[in-house]
């Protein structure tokens, strides 16, 4: 018998027994580590919807994309707001409608997360950016979405904050925690952004 073990000819049958036993035992328990055993995936909640986190939430996912792992980004609460194309009123709460209009529309309008000075700090970050030639967040969620990430609008945020699924981009896929945890258990890395 190999791991290790030295067992003689004379050797007590129940003791042989035991530990072929306990051998068994954890060659099951190694194979059942092996198939729980994290994959090439990227999971990603995207809970910040200033600019500067989520541009890093976006370099993360297409570099990890690009590496060829699977990726999926989670957006709840604020980081609805990167996935919004506009925003409506109708059909909403007085709330929802306050929050709406105190909330950013699109991408395009997110704020910086430190000095952000009444847009002027977004404006200013998108202009060194473009200046060094560094893509922009819309063009980082379009290769995003070229490179199959899957984004995953939070079903449970988008309903306590009144986002329509009118008001957001095509192609996204709806879930709740659920979703983000069945990626989440299977991958390398997790990150909240």
């Amino acid at each position: 018998m190999g791991a290790g073990f030295n067992i003689r000819a004379n050797e007590d049958p129940s003791r042989v027994q035991a530990l072929e036993e306990k051998v068994e035992g954890l060659v099951k328990r190694l194979e059942q580590l092996e198939e729980r055993s994290a994959e090439d995936r990227v999971a990603i909640v995207v809970f910040s919807g200033d600019l500067d986190r989520v541009l890093a939430a976006f370099v993360i996912a297409t570099g990890a994309a690009a590496m060829g792992q699977q990726v999926s980004m989670f957006f709840t609460f604020w980081g609805l707001s990167v996935l919004k194309k506009g925003t409506e009123f109708s059909g909403k709460t007085i709330s929802q409608k306050a929050m709406a209009l105190m909330s950013p529309g699109t991408s395009l309008d997110l704020p910086v997360s430190k000095m952000n000075y009444f847009g002027m700090g977004a404006k200013m970050l998108r202009g060194m950016m473009k200046h060094k030639n560094v893509s922009s967040l819309e063009d980082m969620i379009a290769l995003a979405r070229d490179l199959g990430v899957r984004m995953i609008a939070c079903e449970m945020s988008r309903d306590v904050m009144g986002i329509k699924e009118s008001e957001l981009v095509d192609a996204l896929e709806y879930g709740g925690v659920a979703s983000f945890l069945a990626d989440s258990l299977k991958s390398r890395t997790s990150l909240f952004i």
